[in-house]
């Protein structure tokens, strides 16, 4: 008997990702599925995602069986067509990354195939030198995540699709962490190890490959709209783009107007803003906010994120996708319990600062929140200020003159 009814046909796959959680045989479940639904699309499969997180199966339960239950899933996958994009539409983009990515995991491969026998182990400072530029080149992926993560996910997030990204970012920084320790391994010249992470991390990276296409894509094009396209690709250039350049000039067919636009009756010359201590025009309030040695960020008091500061360098990729996103959709899965427990401190009164310190990238960065109160100590939001305090932390004795020559002026 075929399942077609969709309600019963999404109850059918819950129940078998029940079972999978509860040590089911995947070959049984496999047939099973086959036996009583047909032609699943990645729109029902990340459906199924999101209401079996909100019926209480933890983010991290459905990470672990995602692999396997796109496994069960995947002969009905592979029937449906490649999606076809209008090149430079966001999906043709990130979609012509994944097959530059999919060229760049071969060829590590077959790089990493020698170390497993007795001519790789002789041949291994030959070997090392060629697979150093490959490992790098894989770190050019972050680009591609960053997108999906700041620009393609609050959009479905609007449209109540939040399991499926939470469950992908999950994954992003398992491959960003096991990335790491393939580098790592290969610095350290330790010839068993890299093998093994290679190979972890590039079959990790094919899995998500081939979900984005069978699953995140097909669904993001069945959901969205021409605004949240438009919405989608703007900040695409502010991160950049994993191995090639967007492939045509694609444009919405519907005009788009950003929830991060300025209205333009505030940008008049002459419109100023009433502060505490004199007026500002937005233009002054921009160029003040954006060229401030720090990076801040604006959570209202509602946790939606409503301003970031676009500085040239910022320390933490930020896009215009975060404009209107819930803050706590904003930050990866291992850190939002920390994000929680800041907001409600915040929000109950017991506390007004979180302070951090971390190095990354050479660098020494300062990361201070603050809960900000109005006249009669209500709560109004939150306010995020990093900064790279390396050369601060080096500073030394005293210094009252200035050390540099006037333009034009021969001293």
């Amino acid at each position: 008997m075929i399942i077609d009814a969709k309600t019963n046909r999404k109850e059918i796959l819950k129940d078998i990702i029940r079972d999978l959680h509860h040590g089911g045989d995947v070959d049984a479940l496999r047939k099973r599925f086959a036996e009583l639904v047909r032609d699943v699309s990645g729109g029902e499969i990340a459906a199924m995602e999101q209401e079996l997180m909100a019926e209480g199966l933890p983010l991290e339960e459905v990470k672990k069986l995602c692999d396997v239950h796109v496994q069960v899933f995947k002969d009905s996958l592979e029937e449906h067509p490649e999606s076809a994009f209008v090149p430079g539409h966001p999906l043709h983009t990130l979609a012509a990354e994944n097959r530059e990515l999919e060229r760049l995991v071969a060829r590590t491969r077959e790089a990493l195939a020698p170390l497993r026998d007795e001519a790789g182990v002789r041949a291994w400072a030959a070997e090392r030198a060629k697979l150093a530029p490959l490992v790098q080149a894989l770190f050019e992926v972050e680009k591609h995540y960053l997108k999906k993560e700041n620009q393609l996910f609050p959009r479905l997030e609007e449209k109540g699709k939040s399991g499926p990204s939470k469950v992908m970012w999950a994954v992003h920084d398992d491959i960003r962490a096991h990335l790491k320790d393939f580098r790592r391994a290969l610095d350290l010249g330790d010839r068993a190890i890299v093998a093994r992470t290679g190979t972890w991390v590039l079959q990790e990276i094919a899995d998500m490959i081939y979900k984005e296409d069978k699953i995140l894509f097909p669904m993001s094009l069945e959901l969205l709209d021409e605004r949240d396209w438009a919405r989608v690709k703007e900040g695409e250039e502010e991160v950049g783009y994993a191995w090639i350049a967007p492939a045509g000039a694609w444009a919405p067919g519907a005009p788009s107007v950003g929830v991060h636009d300025i209205p333009p009756a505030v940008t008049a010359g002459d419109a100023r803003l009433a502060l505490d201590t004199g007026t500002l025009s937005a233009e002054q309030v921009n160029l003040l906010l954006t060229h401030l040695p720090v990076d801040i960020s604006f959570v209202d008091e509602n946790d939606t994120v409503v301003y970031y500061s676009a500085t040239r360098e910022r320390i933490f990729p930020r896009t215009p996708g975060v404009i209107g996103r819930k803050v706590q959709n904003c930050h990866p899965p291992k850190s939002l319990d920390v994000v929680t427990r800041i907001l409600a401190a915040f929000r109950d009164g017991s506390r007004d600062v979180a302070e951090f310190r971390i190095e990354s990238g050479g660098k020494f960065i300062h990361i201070r929140y603050f809960a900000l109160r109005d006249g009669g100590g209500k709560y109004r939001g939150a306010l995020e200020v990093s900064q790279d305090v390396t050369g601060i932390r080096a500073l030394r004795g005293e210094k009252r003159l200035l050390d540099w020559d006037p333009p034009g002026l021969d001293v």
